[in-house]
């Protein structure tokens, strides 16, 4: 047993006031009282105290009695206490408050005060968790014995976590749409933490940039009201859609994605959040309400489950298939059974394993939390041992970057691993690709989450290290369905997002007819087709013929850059505006990693300063946790900041009095300099910072925002040789990005 069993009802009790609920990411004072019980705890035993290892509540603190998370442990009796904070207990709940009884003991009915957010002297509070959660817990733990073997409390202190006040809006559209086709328009409100809130009491008004049968003028939401889904809306004409949603007033509270109007769309678009876990194993809240949020307050349309899988019991994996079983309905909502294959990094790391069908086993990478016990000889302790068990089954894997990173280099079989995830809430992670490329291997780009908040399909970093939004994918389908979704993740038919559902269509052309694989060659014999034009993720024989490669990208926000790909290589950077459109504005860009493992964020402290200009004003670029904020710390001359990257990107725009006078100095803890501005024009000046990509830039914008589409063609002729994959990457004007699988380019 991962702990000790032995009367855990005579090990005491402990109770919680208030007992909430309480608003997730609020400042609260919470007293938590342990009474011992018949055993007490002798001279040296410990109380451990503990929450779960991704909860990204406040963490207690004892020096600074006026700070946040300041907290206080007191004994009824006058026992001397040493308080410590740790990860000494085993996941998921490694968050540990560990308190050692010492020059005394406790005797049945003397207590522990734990007071965390310890108001007396100034602190504000503890700052909760920033996600809602039916029943948030302090599962404790006691040594009662000072043998440093624990028992945990029959019964542990839960309260609920409720989401704010509304902060933004949402409106999600089908990124697809055919004529006369009716579809769906959500509406949510969210608190400014991400969380959807049913707090709002709004008249909402809808605006499109189309006609659209059975839109309604305007919705009214009222507290206690959930998203507001309107059904039945029909286009009547092809065209792009842009839809407003706007206050009383006329103030924009949020446009919906983009959506494009066709005649006829033999392929659509689907989107999917396919990776994530919930509180059985390290994330939270129960299974079924993970998959209920992805279908009923993400709006995505295709969810899967990839829980750790050294924690799944027998029994969860059961429940698991059970779940997905009920929850895939052909035609509205896919749901996949699978788990995450968490081996070691030095054997392979994280794999993400999905099955068309439930039933199938589940081979995990090690027993450490379930039952040790490899019973049917399922256990693959390696990805290679992995790949082999899977070589007869009818799955599909994803190499994923979490805590342990997929080292497709040690272990990869093409025939079942066929695609690579570029970005996740752990980050942005565009080397796996190259890694890819440097083998010869011949994969698809996704983007999921790995949600451990229980929002799949719309997870927000909160005031964790966890640095990114939540990804998504976009798969091109003909329909929504399961065996739909393997033929396109086995085609490599989709583009991944850091979160956000711009549109992007990427085609290739060929003024002769070329040879199209409907597999990878390298992996055995492969039928071929006579075409003049692929998809993303096709691949080609082209010959001498070259390939005029169709570039649509319409975004969430103003479009700042599309990059061309050819392997590694950027070759083209397309701006939907011209040097002449620069002026007052400049972007200051952070990015990268520490390195590849656990640790990778990089904490930005810096500061900047103007000489021979002033900021007339500043706006903060994908600052994704509340807590941290760009400060002014002289009027118009300038600033600090606190922000977080995990290979994404964050920054700072300026808009300064003049285009081209004075100098700017930047100082990090990582990098810095100092750029001239009137020597800047529309180039880049750029000071690198080691690491994975650490690196800081600054380069001018247009001063008002600009357009959010942007189309060009660009030409790749293949010479033989090395694959020549090509791919896109999008980059908006607010941070989020986007990328294409790539068409290949072989001989």
């Amino acid at each position: 047993m991962p702990h000790a069993n032995y009367l855990p009802e005579q090990m005491g009790s402990a109770t919680l006031v208030p007992a909430g609920p309480f608003t997730a990411g609020s400042y609260a004072a919470l007293t938590l009282t342990y009474t011992a019980g018949p055993f007490g705890v002798d001279d040296t035993g410990m109380l451990k105290i503990t929450w779960r290892t991704t909860s990204d509540m406040g963490k207690p603190q004892f020096k600074d009695p006026k700070a946040p998370n300041y907290t206080t442990v007191e004994a009824s009796n006058g026992a001397a206490l040493e308080v410590r904070l740790d990860r000494v207990n085993i996941r998921p709940w490694a968050n540990t408050l560990v308190i050692r009884v010492g020059r005394g003991f406790l005797r049945e009915g003397d207590t522990l005060t734990v007071r965390l957010g310890d108001t007396r002297q100034g602190s504000p509070g503890l700052r909760l968790q920033t996600n809602c959660e039916d029943a948030f817990e302090f599962k404790m733990f006691v040594d009662a014995f000072a043998t440093y073997e624990f028992t945990e409390l029959a019964s542990s202190p839960r309260f609920a976590l409720m989401p704010g006040a509304p902060a933004r809006w949402k409106a999600i559209l089908p990124s697809l749409a055919v004529v006369g086709e009716p579809f769906r328009l959500a509406v949510l409100a969210e608190d400014v933490w991400g969380n959807p809130t049913d707090k709002a009491d709004a008249r909402i008004a809808l605006s499109s940039s189309q006609p659209l049968q059975g839109l309604p003028d305007h919705i009214d939401v009222a507290p206690g009201d959930g998203p507001h889904v309107i059904e039945g809306i029909i286009a009547t004409a092809p065209g792009d859609v842009g839809l407003r949603l706007s206050s009383g007033d006329g103030e924009t509270l949020a446009d919906a994605n983009p959506m494009k109007v066709v005649a006829a769309a033999p392929l659509r678009r689907y989107w999917a959040d396919l990776h994530g876990q919930s509180g059985e194993t390290v994330g939270t809240g129960p299974a079924e309400a993970y998959f209920a949020y992805a279908r009923d307050k993400a709006f995505v349309d295709m969810v899967g489950h990839q829980g750790n899988d050294f924690q799944i019991t027998d029994a969860f994996w059961a429940e698991l298939n059970r779940l997905t079983a009920s929850f895939d309905v052909p035609g509205r909502f896919v749901c996949l059974p699978g788990y995450e294959w968490s081996g070691n990094t030095g054997l392979g790391g994280d794999r993400n394993v999905f099955y068309r069908h439930e039933g199938r086993p589940i081979r995990r990478s090690s027993r450490i939390l379930v039952d040790h016990a490899d019973r049917d000889g399922s256990d693959c302790h390696t990805a290679h041992d992995l790949f082999a068990a899977l070589a007869g089954e009818d799955a599909v894997v994803i190499a994923h970057v979490g805590g342990r990173y997929a080292d497709i280099g040690y272990a990869h079989d093409g025939r079942i691993e066929r695609a690579v995830e570029v970005h996740s809430t752990w980050g942005t992670f565009e080397w796996l690709l190259h890694d890819a490329f440097d083998r010869g291997y011949r994969v698809g780009v996704v983007c999921h989450s790995d949600d451990h908040k229980g929002r799949p399909g719309a997870t927000r970093p909160g005031a964790s290290t966890f640095g990114a939004i939540g990804g998504l994918s976009c798969y091109l389908m003909p329909e929504l369905t399961r065996d739909a979704l393997f033929a396109a993740l086995r085609a490599r038919h989709h583009y991944g997002t850091t979160g956000t559902r711009l549109f992007l269509d990427v085609r290739g052309s060929f003024d002769a007819p070329v040879t199209v694989l409907d597999d990878d060659p390298a992996l055995g014999p492969a039928g071929e087709r006579s075409a003049r034009e692929v998809l993303m993720g096709d691949i080609v024989r082209p010959g001498v013929v070259p390939m005029r490669l169709a570039v649509e990208a319409i975004g969430t926000a103003p479009i700042e850059r599309v990059d061309v790909f050819h392997g590694k290589e950027p070759v083209r950077a397309v701006r939907p505006f011209a040097a002449s459109a620069l002026g007052r504005r400049v972007r200051v860009l952070w990015q990268g990693a520490e390195y590849r493992g656990r640790g990778r964020e990089v904490v930005w402290q810096g500061k900047l300063a103007v000489s021979g200009n002033r900021i007339a004003r500043f706006a903060p670029v994908n600052f994704l946790n509340p807590e941290r904020q760009v400060r002014e710390t002289a009027p118009g001359a300038a600033l600090a900041w606190s922000s977080v990257t995990t290979g994404n990107l964050a920054g700072i725009d300026l808009w300064l009095d003049e285009p081209d006078r004075g100098t700017l100095s930047i100082e990090t803890n990582v990098v810095g300099g100092t750029v001239d501005l009137a020597g800047l024009a529309d180039g880049t000046a750029a000071f690198e910072g080691g690491g994975l990509g650490r690196r800081v830039s600054l380069y001018r914008l247009p001063e008002q925002d600009w357009e959010r589409r942007l189309a060009f063609t660009h030409e790749a002729a293949f010479a033989g040789g090395a694959d020549l994959p090509v791919y896109v990457r999008v980059t908006q004007a607010d941070g989020h990005q986007a990328w294409s699988s790539p068409i290949y380019l072989i001989g």
